[in-house]
């Protein structure tokens, strides 16, 4: 597959995945844009309404993992990281990118490893009304270390299955 037709496939992939965020928000199509902007337009207005929902259905997890794993701009896939962080947990968020990391494509692998930055963002209680009241959040959403430990064995095991075809071919 050339190089712009993979490019053209991760694109339609992401407006899709965009597309279905704004659909679960209620928020126009973008129909009225260009095909080649449709998909940074329905992010961009995705971004703030995300935020400010102190909590988001179950509905909206595997999009937004979506999304954040197949924008291919790794500066804004936290448009879609961050409000999930906040509202399913950063266990959660870290866990199902694992799984892409572990399952999915070239393509949805490079995606995991560029949300996965995102989903260390610093969470604010004045940032996100999906906090209590009191600015109190259950620490369990955001126990990580055994995701982490995971997600370095699984890189590990990749680059060391990277090296090995590398060796191969050489041969």
């Amino acid at each position: 597959m050339a190089e712009d037709d993979r490019h053209e496939k991760a694109a339609r992939s992401f407006l899709s995945c965009a597309a279905e965020v704004a659909r679960l928000l209620d928020l126009g199509t973008g129909a009225d844009m260009p095909e080649d902007r449709r998909a940074r337009h329905l992010a961009h207005a995705v971004r703030k309404p995300l935020l400010e929902s102190a909590g988001l259905s179950e509905e909206f997890f595997a999009p937004l993992m979506a999304a954040a794993v197949y924008d291919p701009d790794p500066s804004f896939c936290r448009w879609f990281v961050e409000p999930a962080v906040y509202a399913f947990g950063r266990r959660r968020v870290l866990t199902a990118l694992l799984g892409y990391l572990r399952t999915g494509t070239e393509a949805e692998r490079a995606g995991a490893k560029r949300a996965w930055y995102c989903a260390h963002v610093p969470l604010r209680a004045d940032r996100s009304p999906a906090y209590a009241p009191d600015g109190s959040r259950d620490p369990a959403l955001d126990e990580t270390r055994d995701v982490a430990d995971e997600w370095r064995q699984a890189t590990d095991a990749q680059q060391r299955e990277l090296a090995a075809t590398r060796d191969c071919n050489e041969s």
